[in-house]
């Protein structure tokens, strides 16, 4: 089975239609889950980031695309465990990634995610998972 990551931003993109963004983060998506095995995965503070707009602005419709999405069939949802942070701890200490990005690459590693899609390309200095945006 393979894994690809997404981080808050690529899954805002996806969701949301960013300008620039979107289509092709929504494709590169599609074109892994072609493969029957794959999967896609995230942390639960995907969740968290993903709502607070929508929540904030009072805007039901696109919460409700969020919470489709969380739920769907080929999403894994992964917890923040004492491993992550034990890895997140060492990224941020190491490349000097702010803690929320660490927690995110922690994740995609300690879950053999394949590679992770994200809007920032600072992520790219991680030796551990190939990150693209």
């Amino acid at each position: 089975m393979t894994r690809l990551y997404l981080d808050a931003s690529a899954i805002i993109y996806m969701l949301e239609g960013h300008p620039h963004f979107g289509d092709p983060t929504q494709r590169r998506v599609l074109q892994h889950l072609e493969e029957s095995t794959a999967k896609v995965v995230t942390s639960r503070i995907s969740r968290l980031e993903c709502r607070v707009r929508p929540l904030r602005d009072g805007n039901p419709g696109l919460l409700a695309e969020y919470e489709r999405f969380f739920v769907g069939d080929r999403l894994e949802l992964m917890d923040v465990t004492t491993e992550t942070i034990e890895r997140a701890t060492d990224l941020r200490a190491r490349y000097r990634f702010k803690s929320v990005d660490a927690l995110h690459l922690a994740t995609a590693i300690e879950h053999g995610a394949a590679g992770v899609l994200t809007g920032d390309p600072a992520w790219r200095r991680c030796d551990e998972v190939a990150a693209s945006h």
